[in-house]
């Protein structure tokens, strides 16, 4: 009867696993949609902003259209009057910022792909207990019930593994497109950047990844 107790909570628990991965790979499907980060609207408005003067027009789409994208050249177009290598350290800490927020989700992803075959695995150690001590108690007269008994228990390792198989293959997918669209997000940004300020100096390389490092410039840049 203890073995029994046993199997329960760990049939919940792959049950609210299951729930919990399914919920976050569509709430990350939806909120990870290349027209939702980089909206069409906002990239068309940065080819076409390639002066000061078409600054307000831009700010203005990019208020219209809430994106990780469009708060990153918002912040831009707002800083446009400090120095080109301030402007840069502050897009960089608010890129950080952005993609950890678009990473959000992903290490439960990443907790499920570890916990449910090690479930399963759980529930069938408990499963085998509970068999072979009514094996122990009424003795090995039926095979095929053994059988039987065997193939029921061994349900949980397949829980397990159907549960951490697509939960990992969403953890990949879903990491590799965040690093896709913090790519495209530092193209544009630095593309932006470089056209606001005529003078030559870095753009946004590494976005999200570099700590700004204030202290290291020799001299602010000009203003144009």
């Amino acid at each position: 009867m203890t073995e029994k107790f046993m199997e329960i909570p760990v049939y919940i628990m792959l049950g609210l696993t299951s729930v919990v991965g399914l919920a976050f790979i569509v709430e990350r499907g939806l909120a990870l949609r290349w027209t939702k980060v980089v909206p069409p609207d906002i990239t068309g408005a940065l080819t076409a902003c390639k002066s000061r003067d078409e600054v307000k027009a831009f700010r203005r789409v990019c208020k219209q259209k809430p994106s990780p994208l469009g708060r990153l050249l918002l912040l831009a177009a707002d800083h446009l009057d400090w120095p080109k290598a301030d402007n840069v350290d502050a897009l960089q800490t608010a890129a950080r910022h952005e993609i950890v927020r678009l990473e959000r989700g992903l290490v439960v992803l990443e907790i499920i792909v570890g916990i449910a075959p090690l479930l399963g695995l759980v529930g069938t150690i408990a499963g085998m207990m509970t068999l072979f001590g009514d094996i122990g108690l009424t003795g090995l007269n039926d095979a095929a019930r053994l059988a039987k008994g065997i193939a029921l228990i061994l349900n949980a390792t397949l829980m397990g593994l159907l549960i951490a198989i697509p939960s990992l293959i969403a953890w990949s997918y879903f990491s590799k497109k965040v690093e896709v669209l913090a790519v495209e997000m530092e193209a544009l940004c630095d593309d932006f950047i470089r056209r606001q300020y005529s003078e030559s100096g870095s753009g946004v390389s590494g976005l999200g990844s570099r700590a700004p490092d204030r202290g290291s410039h020799s001299a602010p840049d000009a203003k144009p």
